[in-house]
């Protein structure tokens, strides 16, 4: 199965997503088909065994639509005839200015494709370089008003590039803003006389008035024109096309009247003039989008971070030497060697020495982890104390972190169901709004009372200004690209945005046993000490019996037996209290070993100055040496009902005591479970063990409904049945056998510690494995679904409600107008209301 993006022409409305994706549906092999309105493309999952690109594109002509192959793919795999260029464009910072990029771009001659993603202000263009080139792509992107970076080189010189342009965009910014201010307020002083009659008669010029404002429209307000130019040249529209408009329809009116006062001045009314509506508005603006890209600036940083983790060079072992190399120049394979304080450079397994290292800003947790010989360790990773050695395993993009810088930027890019109803809105928004200031400059100029044209005037100036469908565009996606930032931060991985979505409808949750609910790998959890024996002594026999064995029950033993000794906490600490246990043991010599399949094994033990003959064993192994384990039947039974395997210790044909092992549940799975319980969804355990050890887990852990005995194949089943009761239904997993049913669910959760297939097949991945991680993306995407709620109520009430208060509805009944001034003070505020309550997102609620 693969995952692809099409571009469909032909789409008008709302209603051709449905009929797309129904014939998409009825093609044989696809498994997925989502198609989106406000973009004009369909995200499609197919069997590429089943149904080929040709296929899909058939099935979308019959319908009366085009679908596109894939230009982006097509070029990088036959190069033919065309060339991909990418460009950062600052400024396309909603999916309105992206929307308005594509447009321009697609309008030129020789651009084939146009991918425009405004969550990571990146456009990716295909363009016939005999016709086009990157300098006239990079003007349109200009002329659309926006600043093109073309991307080349390393992540980090990308954004280095970046922040020195932006840096450079702010500080103009910020001249403009304080030379722009300065007049405005001497401009707004000047214009009411009648008001401020301490000021001087030459600000109540108009002439004076004049020269003031006209460095404030064309200097200061100089970025609105791209509006024009896109009207003008690409005969599309923006929200600098009406913002434009507004400010020059004031601005060339009053000097209209400056110059000719004799011809504004008929009936014997005075001519006015409007220089202040239309510096302030201008300046106004201007510090709203000042707002706005310094908070956008923070909605992104969880990217910018996650790149800046990255490190630059790697020392690597060359013919027996050390030798500092650049990243790019690092090969799978390559010894590298880290020492204390250094970031690990690569994805590896350690082959030298042993360390800890922080791997907090990968998994989210804040405490090292212990790195010995064999081991593997995550690039871009801090190591902490000691010198080691790896070996390079993942390089470039297929490591960890760049895996991770993917996943967080397909899901700031992608679109919740939620956003459809937003985007479509918004980009019908601006001629709307032109046909509405039209409208109303039509009725106030006839209906309207004396002077009717100066009432007009305003009122058309008014609309256009208040106009915003930058805070419809902005609800969604700004809530999405904080959150799954801030998520990413703390060791959640959320693949897309619908993801985001549907957890907050999750009313059950589905979680594997092995691995999930329990460590994955078996543990010595009992050491049973028959009539009143040394338990240190019989963990000694039993580990030395154990040390030639390659049994994974074996391994669990002597695993315990290496870490006796300055260790950290284990399962077994709180069952054993004997002081000769806490310490490192020193195993008895091992002769004439045996493993007897299916039953243990066998082996002669020196100990002191004797040999003895030791067996090691179930009780199958027990009763072929004919002895009686009735004496000790309730300490076993007991044990064994708790779901973990008994080995019973016999020396010299005497049964002296027992060891259990299991695999153990992770430490939160029981605050985990009762944390979902308490937001009343049903919580089940899926297990392939038999119905008792199935049971005695889920006692353990408070899960009340069990799968038991449950086969690989048949997973997704389970999920399915859940799913046909009209259950919102989660599977949270770890191995290969788990990607079916990560699959089916309506929201797959991979465990970081699992395999990669897993993860692929997952909605979201938690990267340190974590249990308590689950109620917390629940109580992330229900904060993000509010926060979504409350920007969108927000931005429909904000236009629903002022635009018919700019037009003048007001005015028969109430005598109310709203002047220009306060229009523009409300549409900025509108858009920096929307980010500030998406940057609530994140903070960290545990």
């Amino acid at each position: 199965m693969i995952k692809k993006t099409f571009k469909i022409k032909g789409m008008h409305c709302a209603g051709c997503v449905s009929t797309i994706e129904r014939v998409l549906l009825k093609t044989s092999g696809v498994h997925f088909a989502s198609a989106n309105f406000a973009s004009e493309s369909a995200l499609v999952e197919y069997n590429e065994a089943v149904a080929t690109e040709a296929d899909l594109a058939r099935a979308v002509d019959s319908a009366g639509y085009k679908l596109e192959v894939d230009k982006m793919d097509a070029v990088m795999k036959s190069g033919a005839g065309a060339e991909t260029v990418s460009f950062k464009a600052l400024g396309m910072d909603s999916p309105h200015c992206a929307m308005i990029v594509a447009g321009a771009l697609k309008k030129m001659p020789g651009v084939k494709n146009v991918d425009a993603d405004f969550s990571n202000t990146r456009v990716k263009v295909v363009f016939d370089p005999t016709i086009s080139d990157e300098a006239k792509i990079s003007k349109a992107i200009s002329d659309a008003g926006y600043k093109p970076i073309k991307e080349e080189g390393r992540l980090e010189e990308i954004l280095d590039k970046e922040k020195l342009t932006l840096k450079k965009e702010v500080t103009i910014l910020k001249l403009k803003l304080g030379l722009g201010g300065i007049l405005a307020v001497l401009i707004f002083l000047g214009s009411f006389p009648e008001w401020f009659g301490f000021m001087p008669d030459v600000l109540r010029n108009y002439w004076t008035l004049f020269l003031l404002t006209t460095p404030v429209q064309f200097w200061v307000g100089w970025q609105f024109y791209s509006g024009l130019k896109l009207l003008l040249k690409y005969r599309t529209a923006d929200m600098n096309t009406l913002i434009a408009i507004g400010t020059l329809s004031a601005y060339f009116y009053s000097a209209a009247v400056t110059v000719f006062p004799e011809f504004f001045a008929r009936g014997g009314m005075a001519p006015v003039v409007y220089f202040d509506t239309s510096a302030v508005i201008v300046v106004l603006i201007l510090l709203g989008r000042y707002f706005e890209v310094l908070m956008k600036g923070r909605a992104s940083e969880a990217i910018k971070k996650l790149i800046g983790l990255q490190p630059k060079t790697a020392k690597v072992l060359r013919d027996g030497k050390e030798v500092e190399i650049p990243m790019e120049e690092v090969v799978v394979g390559d010894l590298i060697v880290v020492r204390p304080g250094e970031k690990i450079p690569v994805d590896g397994e350690v082959t030298e020495g042993d360390s800890e290292v922080d791997e907090s800003a990968v998994t989210g947790e804040s405490m090292p982890v212990h790195k010995r010989i064999g081991d593997l360790v995550v690039g871009s990773t801090i190591n902490k104390f000691g010198t080691f050695t790896l070996r390079a395993t993942k390089i470039g993009k297929d490591t960890v972190l760049a895996r991770i810088i993917k996943l967080v930027e397909e899901a700031q890019g992608s679109k919740a169901p939620i956003q459809r109803l937003a985007d479509v809105t918004a980009s019908y928004f601006v001629p709307a709004m032109a046909v509405i200031a039209l409208t109303t400059f039509a009725v106030w100029l006839y209906f309207g009372p004396a002077p009717a044209f100066s009432f007009a005037l305003i009122n058309f100036v008014a609309v256009l200004i208040i106009a915003c469908p930058c805070a419809l565009g902005l609800a969604t996606p700004m809530a999405i690209m904080v959150s799954s930032g801030s998520a990413a931060t703390r060791g959640i991985l959320i693949k897309d945005a619908a993801s985001l979505e549907i957890a907050n409808k999750i009313n059950a949750i589905i979680l594997d046993k092995t691995g999930t609910l329990t460590q994955g790998k078996p543990q010595l959890t009992d050491i049973i000490a028959f009539s009143n024996g040394n338990k240190a002594e019989i963990f000694r026999v039993a580990a030395s019996l154990e040390q030639r064995s390659e049994h994974p029950l074996a391994a669990a033993i002597l695993e315990y037996a290496a870490s006796l000794g300055g260790r950290s906490s284990h399962p077994l600490d709180t069952a054993i209290s004997e002081e000769a246990l806490r310490e490192k043991i020193n195993l008895y010599k091992l002769e004439d070993f045996k493993a007897i399949s299916g039953k243990g094994l066998r082996g002669v033990l020196r100990i002191d100055s004797r040999t003895v003959e030791a067996y090691l064993g179930n009780r199958q192994l027990m009763a072929d040496l004919g002895l009686d384990i009735a004496l000790y039947e309730t300490e076993i039974r007991k044990l064994e009902e708790a779901g973990k395997t008994l080995m019973i210790l016999a020396i010299d044909k005497k049964i002296i005591g027992a060891l259990a092992v299991a695999d153990v549940v992770k430490r939160e799975a029981k605050s985990a479970i009762a944390a979902l319980q308490k937001n009343n969804i049903e919580v089940w355990m899926m297990t392939g063990d038999n119905a008792r050890t199935a049971q005695a887990i889920a006692r353990e852990v408070g899960i009340k409904n069990i799968m038991s005995e449950v086969m690989p194949e048949e997973k997704s089943e389970k999920v399915r049945a859940l799913q046909k009761q009209g259950l919102v239904v989660a599977m949270v997993g770890d191995g290969i056998n788990d990607a079916p049913a990560l699959s089916q669910a309506d929201i797959g959760i991979a465990m970081g510690e699992g395999t990669d297939i897993a993860m692929e097949s997952a909605n979201i991945t938690l990267m340190r494995g974590n249990l308590t991680l689950i109620p917390e993306v629940i109580n992330i995407s229900r904060r993000t679904m509010r926060i979504i709620r409350q920007n969108l109520f927000w931005a429909f009430f904000y236009n629903s409600a002022f635009i018919p208060v700019a037009a003048g509805v007001l005015y028969p009944f109430f005598g109310i107008l709203l002047n220009p001034i306060f229009a523009a003070i409300a549409m900025a505020a509108s858009s920096i209301s929307v980010v500030l309550n998406s940057l609530r997102l994140k903070r960290v609620r545990v």
